[in-house]
């Protein structure tokens, strides 16, 4: 295996009571650079687990991952920090904007924690301005998240994940607070940044959703049941 993603035996362990519960018990996975992933399963399956694992959230209890070559699992929080930092951007379903904040300072965000050289203040709203161009949203910069909608705050919080240039972004439930034409909107978003390079991995509980990505992981009772291609996927752009 040669990937972005690289996940062999992954096992995750929780202590419940006096029992010990298998989130994931020994996941093997390849995920490539470019690669276009949703991630499904019911309630308890360790799909979001797995995600936890992939962001460098969490650590686990065994087996092994690396990320873009770099031994995750041997790392300590502060490291795990610095590599998502790195190479990860974040969409969340609840959008986690500051709700006080302009969506240009929203997207800014991740520039402060950048490690080594601190960038100007001016060069993290010019770069956060860019991000905000490349959703569509180039007038709405002075807006806080009340004054946006479902939709927009979401094309928000793409490009706050994005002001880091990551080679890999994560998506849990990013269309689930939002209606079937903004959903479609926000998967056309998705397929473009995917197109030109980057890496996406995205939880779902919604089929239709699913079809948009190019392969399909399934997941059930902390193991990998499915690992299906997409040969033909749906094109959002088509649909608007």
């Amino acid at each position: 295996m040669n990937g972005l993603i690289e996940v062999t035996g992954l096992r995750k362990l929780f202590h419940l009571g006096g029992s010990e519960v298998a989130a994931l018990a020994g996941i093997d996975v390849s995920i490539a650079r470019g690669d276009f992933v949703a991630v499904m399963g019911p309630s308890g399956s360790g799909k979001s687990t797995f995600m936890n694992m992939v962001g460098c959230l969490d650590s686990p209890t065994g087996g092994s991952y690396r990320l873009d070559g770099e031994d995750v699992a041997a790392m300590d929080e502060d490291a795990r920090a610095d590599l998502r930092n790195r190479l990860l951007g974040f969409v969340f379903q609840s959008f986690n904007l500051l709700p006080r904040t302009t969506a240009l300072d929203n997207v800014a965000l991740p520039l402060l924690y950048r490690r080594g050289t601190a960038m100007p203040a001016t060069e993290r709203r010019a770069r956060a301005a860019q991000r905000l161009n490349e959703v569509g949203l180039a007038e709405r910069g002075h807006h806080q998240p009340s004054q946006l909608s479902g939709g927009q705050q979401q094309r928000v919080a793409i490009a706050r994940a994005l002001v880091n240039d990551p080679a890999l972004l994560l998506a849990d439930e990013p269309t689930g607070a939002l209606d079937s034409r903004t959903s479609v909107e926000i998967m056309a978003l998705f397929q473009a940044l995917n197109q030109r390079g980057i890496t996406i991995v995205l939880v779902t509980h919604e089929p239709d959703i699913a079809a948009y990505a190019s392969r399909k992981l399934l997941f059930r009772d902390g193991r990998l049941v499915s690992d299906e291609r997409n040969p033909a996927p749906r094109r959002a752009a088509d649909e608007l």
